[in-house]
């Protein structure tokens, strides 16, 4: 994993803070935080100012967070850039830029670049890319197969020796059985997680749901039962190979509890579902609006409210932005031709939190689905506020109201499917190894 290359940090303390840590057990907890050297060295009820003063800080030194609550710094696992081929749409700059102004401090990079990530060189590219240009830090995946043409398996074991946290086709499914049955096999002997696109290819070949609205718009459909078919299969090889298994976003009611069925058999699973299919439905594409063309697509509000339970009870692990920037070319087009995907990096944690306003998730669960569940899945150290861990963590005014405008976003491309809308939870701060890489007040700090 990368971060830009920061200095040795100076002590700071955040006091006057209310703590929210599943992992520490932090669940509100008025107090603070100290850093120095890029982690943090205490945090709780007695980190207060006055205890900071007789530590020695100077004043400026000691943040007083008002009240507002700190938070892990979060760790995205499914984040699309544009770098390399595709530095129009987004860089590893710009999306790290977006990240930091959304209280993110891991990306996890896909794989769908120009040219794929399928060979340690690359790797190694995108590792020093980000070392040399982004604010936060930056984990790539790596393809599972070459070119992410399905046909012939990449080298596993040498893309997780160059740092590379998972395997993945990024937006494809891998189509092969006996492809993906020899990737797990491998991926297990690497102990590396495999994560996959849920849609079969054959069925999944529309541009929304199927389903009455796609009929009356007169566009083609794809049904849940390309998402359920292509689950039901990855998962009888799981039951084959052992190895472990992430589906990568989950669409509708019938593959949650297909996964819930998996778990209490016992088998190696977990997954995923993007913000935009929590928050939003079928109905909120109206007349063709491109930026609601998602893969896979929003569905009921049947299937909405059965993804927010399964993320209630722990069935669905983690939560995702999806973060998929797309040019203005791309979407400003017939609903049919214009390209899936959304940005979604900054708007992540505001829009999680409106699930807790309305009563629908507890905030504690909601932060290991953003932060503390993907780091463990990745083996990263991240996603917690436990002494000697990394000083990554944001400050979040939960209740300040504000309008998403898409031209003030910081990605690169304004796609976002949340444009005018009204979010409860503002991101102030985010520090990543120590270093303030945003503040809602000025500029961040360069990296």
């Amino acid at each position: 994993m990368s971060s830009a290359s920061h200095s040795p940090a100076l002590p700071r303390a955040f006091v006057n803070a209310r703590l929210f840590c599943p992992a520490s057990g932090l669940n509100g907890t008025p107090g603070g935080l100290l850093v120095e050297n890029g982690r943090i060295v205490a945090t709780g009820a007695d980190i207060t100012r006055e205890a900071a003063a007789s530590r020695g800080l100077p004043p400026e030194n000691i943040i007083d967070c008002n009240g507002h609550w700190l938070l892990p710094g979060l760790v995205d696992m499914r984040v699309f850039t544009g770098e390399p081929g595709f530095e129009y749409r987004e860089t590893l700059a710009t999306a790290s830029d977006a990240a930091a102004a959304g209280g993110v401090a891991t990306m996890i990079v896909m794989p769908d670049t120009d040219p794929v990530v399928d060979d340690a060189a690359i790797v190694d590219f995108i590792l020093r890319r980000a070392r040399a240009t982004a604010k936060v830090k930056v984990a790539p995946t790596a393809a599972i197969t070459r070119g992410l043409a399905g046909k012939q398996m990449s080298e596993i074991g040498l893309l997780k020796e160059a740092g590379a946290v998972a395997i993945t086709d990024g937006r494809k499914a891998v189509a092969s059985s006996r492809i993906l049955a020899r990737a797990l096999a491998y991926a297990h002997d690497f102990d590396m997680l495999l994560i996959n696109t849920v849609q079969d290819a054959e069925l999944g070949g529309g541009v929304m749901h199927a389903g009455e609205l796609s009929a009356r718009l007169g566009l083609p459909g794809i049904p849940r039962q390309a998402e359920i078919i292509a689950l039901e299969r990855d998962l009888r090889l799981v039951e084959m190979t052992g190895a472990r298994y992430h589906a990568a976003q989950l669409s509708c009611a019938e593959s949650v509890e297909i996964m819930r069925q998996a778990k209490e058999r016992g088998l190696p699973v977990t997954c995923g579902v993007s913000i935009n299919h929590l928050l939003l439905n079928e109905n909120d594409i109206g007349a063709y609006r491109t930026f609601f063309k998602l893969s896979p697509p929003l569905r009921t509000e049947e299937d909405r409210a059965a993804l927010v339970e399964g993320v209630a009870d722990g069935t669905i692990d983690v939560i995702v932005s999806a973060h998929d920037p797309q040019s203005a070319d791309t979407k400003r087009l017939p609903f049919a031709e214009a390209a899936f995907g959304a940005v979604g990096l900054e708007t992540l944690l505001p829009a999680a939190l409106s699930l807790h306003h309305a009563g629908a998730v507890p905030v504690e669960r909601l932060l290991e689905a953003l932060a503390a569940t993907p780091a463990r899945l990745l083996g990263l150290e991240a996603g917690t506020l436990k002494p000697g861990k990394p000083a990554d963590f944001c400050l979040v005014a939960p209740e300040a109201s504000w309008r998403v405008q898409a031209e003030a976003l910081h990605s690169r491309s304004h796609n976002t499917p949340f444009e005018d809308r009204v979010f409860e939870g503002r991101v102030l701060h985010t520090v990543v190894d120590g270093e303030t890489v945003f503040r809602l007040d000025r500029p961040a700090i360069s990296a």
